[in-house]
């Protein structure tokens, strides 16, 4: 029982079967207020009227005329076979009514009473009011309640047997609510169990009923999917990461191990140490790149958002990148029209930019033309790159968002461009597209307006 006690999903339930079998209860308290109350309070008014208009005509008119008229009650044929009346003389000797002669002395006088009563040779229970009257004479007024009082008994059978039932399906309804929901509870437990396991790809069923462990199931199976994508991401990164840390660092350690070989002169010293450094710092730049993409994604902003410009934003950029471009012979151009302030950091919305533009300047090549668009569409920022230089086939648009993926591996760089643009535009709730410019590629960045 307090492992039992120890359960949510019993307690619960025990709880909602309780409250049925209160509301039986109350119920039945209800009902039986309702009637046999209402009865006996019927019967008791009842009662009072007629002893009231007996005792007035008692001391009115006399015993003989009270005589009279309770015998013709009597005789009416109204009730005949409930009411008691007895009356009296002063010697204690019968007058009218319908009762052997009263003789319990110690009974109140003038107050409703139960008490049983022969009547017409038989025993029944009576409810009597005794009232004695200026003369000495006795007047007895009640009711016969055999009749009530079955149905007293019938009702609380009826109460009694319909609340057990009531406590049976409770209790029935407590246990099978409880095996429902640990059911269903144990159904996630067990996927989390596996999942802990090692396998990541365990979801948990889903009954299709769309209820509340339907949703919660669903927003768990998205959350495990996110996990798995991202876990995926993290070891091709870590894969990837390795390959090319080897790569430079084996040339590292070849031009030194080359500038150690025989009897080495400063010259060929230095040529090595210079060749290591440069190495070392494209290193660092991968490196940052990878930390600024983790930030992005993780959503670790390193300042809160606030209100930003994106047309200022670009207007600095492109003013930055006038001497790169004219030293490649490239046309770098500026097209900002009014738009809505975003909400982000601006900072990382440069920085960002700032990749396209390295990537236009890098891939379109001499004497091509790089627009720079802001604009408004509905309810949202539109921030275009674009350039006229020989694009990226269809195919492989999808491929350049990943980590690494270089187009031209003749170009220098490490594939990590892209990859940031689209971490940074994911951080401030955006979409990044990679559409064909005819010639040429559109880099197309929709922002949501703060």
């Amino acid at each position: 029982m307090a492992k039992l006690m120890r359960s949510v999903a019993f307690r619960l339930a025990l709880f909602c079967g309780g409250l049925v079998v209160a509301t039986v209860v109350l119920l039945s308290a209800v009902f039986y207020f309702g009637t046999i109350g209402v009865l006996r309070h019927g019967t008791d008014a009842s009662i009072r009227d007629h002893a009231y208009h007996f005792t007035e005509d008692g001391e009115s008119r006399g015993l003989e005329s009270l005589s009279r008229r309770i015998e013709q009650t009597l005789a009416d044929g109204v009730d005949s076979d409930t009411e008691i009346y007895l009356l009296t003389d002063a010697g204690g000797r019968m007058l009218a009514g319908n009762l052997t002669p009263w003789t319990d002395g110690a009974a109140p006088m003038d107050q409703l009473i139960d008490h049983p009563v022969t009547r017409n040779g038989r025993t029944a229970a009576g409810r009597l009011m005794l009232h004695r009257l200026s003369g000495g004479g006795l007047l007895v007024v009640g009711r016969d309640m055999s009749d009530l009082n079955a149905i007293v008994v019938l009702t609380w059978r009826a109460i009694a047997v319909g609340g057990l039932l009531a406590f049976a399906l409770a209790l029935l309804g407590t246990l099978l609510f409880r095996q429902q929901i640990e059911g269903r509870i144990g159904a996630i437990r067990h996927a989390a169990l596996d999942i802990e396991a090692g396998n990541l790809s365990r979801r948990i069923p889903l009954s299709g009923e769309d209820d509340e462990f339907d949703r919660l199931s669903h927003d768990i199976n998205r959350m495990l999917d996110r996990i798995e994508h991202l876990m995926d991401g993290v070891r091709h990164v870590s894969n990837t990461i390795a390959h090319n840390l080897r790569t430079p660092l084996g040339r590292i350690r070849g031009h030194l191990d080359e500038a150690l070989q025989g009897r080495p002169d400063m010259a060929r010293l230095t040529e090595a140490g210079e060749f290591a450094i440069e190495e070392v710092d494209a290193l660092i730049v991968a490196l940052n790149k990878l930390l600024q993409i983790a930030e992005a994604e993780s959503g670790s902003r390193r300042q809160p958002f606030a209100l930003v410009d994106l047309g200022q934003v670009v207007a600095k950029l492109v003013d930055l990148y006038e001497a790169a471009a004219e030293d490649q012979q490239i046309t770098l151009a500026a097209d900002l029209q009014p738009a809505p302030a975003i909400l982000g950091d601006s900072d990382l919305l440069a920085s960002g930019l700032a990749n396209l533009l390295d990537n236009a300047f890098k891939y379109s090549g001499r004497r091509t033309t790089v627009i720079v668009r802001v604009g408004q569409e509905a309810e949202n920022v539109i921030l275009t790159v674009q350039d006229d230089g020989p694009g990226i086939p269809e195919a492989e648009r999808s491929k350049v968002l990943q980590r690494f993926y270089r187009l031209d591996r003749n170009q220098q760089g490490h594939g990590l461009g892209l990859s940031i643009v689209a971490a940074i535009t994911s951080l401030h709730g955006g979409t990044l597209t990679l559409e064909d410019a005819a010639p040429g590629l559109r880099v197309r960045i929709v922002l949501p307006r703060a």
